[in-house]
């Protein structure tokens, strides 16, 4: 919906009083676009940028204003009264940390080449002896400028490129991708397509949960339960392999469906590793549970508040360890979810041992899940070919790490046009900086693993 500026304003003044939960904020020439979640509906709204410039969303509310900056370096658009105006993207110039001022306080640059293998980053802290005052990230290293090679691409390649913003989530990206192009064109996927991708889907969460309980835990010094988990996951990246040809299952999903039926081994691959997982995981979060030195390092360490999740609309396990009930698959909602019983759990802590337990609940709602796909798995054709139209279409789908949003305009000979993909983790990585305030610098890897964030799903 094209709007004017009063109602651009309004709409963030709706924001900044929690009256709306900010989804994406993006632009292309001479337009800002902005998405909303109002009364368990998505909204957009598009302002025409006269000279450049439309009204800043970040000056009332803050989760707004990375996405600005990255909007002024991507597309030349200027928000009027940004807090923030340094570049985002470009690392050209000398980049201005913010100040803290106070006695006996030192920095610690760390990365943006970092030594484990990772994705860059750069990590400012300014701390009084071992305690964090203020941690500032810069971020940027790894974009690819996505938005621009997809930008008149054709949909198989656009689809490819959707696939590859962050290869962790590569299932629930073009997922989301698939749905924004079926809505634009008009195309329903077959039956069968969409339990797949379903199944698809929760193997992703599921393999993406034990990597990170594991990871966590290797952090806290706790390197058997590290392997552990690892070996898990590694069971569950061979079945993804076995029953859909690829490990990460990469670009198997399409839009019309997907691109290759359930192996014929598939469905007794499933039923193994759901009671494999049944079996082991339980006695390894015992081990978690009854290890006091590793509960001491997660317990009470990087709290994240509830007022802050509310108010960057946190997804995921953030989100959800800190008390926001906010789950893609229920709200909104998309098929084949709302045939499916499953609990979203929640909890207040907002700690690290908070977003490890979420995460521990999450594996077993997905084990169910997939033994309920299974179970009620339809027949038929898995593949619609979307019709070459003009249009546009939107959708928001729950990956490992939260939501995920996807706009896209369809040229009518079949090309993308426009598209904006957002990575939960925009709305993450500055709740890491607060969490981290207040804690030892020691335990910064521990509450920098239990976000989790992507590097380059947010670098775009």
């Amino acid at each position: 919906m094209i709007v004017h500026r009063s109602d651009w304003e309004q709409a963030a003044a709706r924001l900044q009083a929690g009256e709306a939960s900010l989804v994406a904020l993006w632009g292309e020439p001479g337009s800002a676009h902005m998405a909303l979640l109002d009364q368990n509906e998505i909204h957009t709204l598009s302002i025409a940028c006269d000279g450049g410039r439309y009204p800043s969303v970040g000056r009332l509310h803050p989760p707004a204003i990375r996405l600005e900056r990255a909007m002024r370096d991507l597309h030349g658009l200027e928000p009027d009264g940004l807090p923030d105006t340094r570049q985002w993207l470009h690392h050209d110039e000398p980049y201005r940390f913010l100040p803290a001022e106070g006695e006996s306080l030192h920095q610690i640059p760390v990365g943006p080449v970092h030594a484990g293998i990772i994705e860059p980053g750069h990590f400012r802290f300014t701390a009084n002896g071992e305690t964090v005052v203020r941690l500032e990230e810069r971020l940027g290293y790894v974009h690819k400028g996505t938005e621009q090679l997809m930008a008149g691409a054709p949909l198989e390649r656009a689809a490819r490129l959707a696939g590859r913003v962050s290869g962790d989530s590569t299932v629930a990206y073009a997922l989301a991708f698939a749905h924004a192009v079926e809505a634009a064109s008009g195309v329903e996927p077959p039956p069968r397509a969409v339990w797949l991708r379903a199944l698809m889907a929760e193997l992703e969460r599921l393999a993406n949960h034990c990597g990170d309980i594991g990871a966590v835990c290797n952090d806290a010094a706790f390197v058997v339960l590290h392997a552990q988990f690892g070996w898990l996951r590694e069971q569950v990246l061979r079945t993804a392999a076995r029953c859909f040809g690829h490990r990460l299952m990469m670009d198997c999903v399409v839009p019309g469906g997907v691109r290759a039926d359930l192996a014929a081994e598939g469905q007794h691959a499933l039923r193994v590793l759901a009671a494999l997982v049944r079996s082991r995981f339980p006695e390894l979060v015992e081990v978690y549970d009854n290890t006091e030195s590793l509960k001491d390092r997660t317990v009470g360490t990087g709290i994240l508040t509830p007022a802050l999740a509310a108010q960057f609309a946190a997804g995921g396990y953030v989100g959800r360890a800190s008390g926001r009930a906010f789950d893609a698959r229920r709200t909104p909602g998309y098929a084949p979810y709302g045939e499916l019983e499953f609990d979203v759990p929640v909890v207040q802590a907002g700690d690290v041992n908070a977003r490890v337990w979420i995460r521990v609940r999450e594996v077993g709602q997905s084990v169910a899940l997939i033994e309920q796909l299974l179970a009620a798995l339809p027949t038929g054709s898995i593949y619609a070919e979307a019709r070459p139209s003009a249009g546009e279409g939107l959708a928001l789908v729950e990956g490992f790490r939260g939501d995920i949003f996807a706009w896209v305009r369809m040229r009518s000979d079949g090309h993308v046009e426009r598209c904006h993909l957002r990575d939960p983790s925009w709305f993450q990585w500055p709740l890491l900086e607060a969490a981290i305030e207040g804690n030892i610098v020691a335990d910064f890897p521990l509450c920098n693993k239990s976000f989790n964030c992507s590097y380059s799903g947010h670098d775009l």
